[in-house]
């Protein structure tokens, strides 16, 4: 009976005050450099879901997408964010999360979900080639068109949107760590 009252009551406690920061938005917006400075800043562990998925299948993203499709990329995608189970953690998802709802849940879970957002034109300049990226997108589909897709699920799904097109990485941390304050789910040491 304690046992299941330990249990009960840490998960109370991790619904009141999620342990991970979420970060999500568009190849190029930072997710990745942010989520590693950020992890340091507040000694939290770091995990890339584009570099697990990398990992566990021996391929790249874009080997993925050239070899099994798109959509093969985004299940093992969703399958990867699924298992994932951690906590005090910063996770930079990979640009498509976004169409795995129950992945989304899953992270929102134990996560304050940060959309790192980034206008198109800042995009185009910081990614020379998205066509080497491993972008989870039809064929047919262009940047324009994914950008526009995408935006409505990141918003969907943030918590809080980050404006970062003029911001440099340490700035965007910065803004991060000040809504985590904000809203109480980190204190000042």
């Amino acid at each position: 009976m304690q046992q299941l009252l330990q249990h009960i009551f840490f998960h109370y406690i991790m619904t009141l005050h999620p342990s991970n920061i979420v970060l999500i938005g568009m190849p190029g917006s930072g997710k990745s450099t942010v989520g590693i400075i950020l992890a340091k800043l507040l000694g939290k562990n770091f995990v890339d879901t584009d570099v697990l998925i990398q990992t566990r299948h021996g391929r790249s993203l874009q080997d993925i997408v050239d070899n099994s499709g798109y959509l093969v990329l985004r299940a093992i995608e969703e399958k990867a964010l699924l298992r994932l189970n951690v906590s005090s953690h910063v996770i930079a998802t990979g640009g498509s999360a976004v169409y795995s709802r129950s992945a989304m849940e899953h992270l929102k879970a134990d996560g304050t979900v940060f959309f790192l957002n980034v206008d198109l034109d800042t995009l185009k300049a910081r990614v020379s080639d998205f066509s080497m990226r491993g972008l989870a997108k039809r064929p047919d589909q262009t940047i324009d068109d994914l950008f526009a897709e995408r935006c409505a699920l990141y918003r969907k799904y943030a918590d809080i949107v980050i404006e970062c097109a003029k911001l440099i990485h340490e700035e965007v941390c910065a803004k991060i760590i000040q809504e985590e304050l904000k809203n109480g789910l980190i204190t000042k040491e």
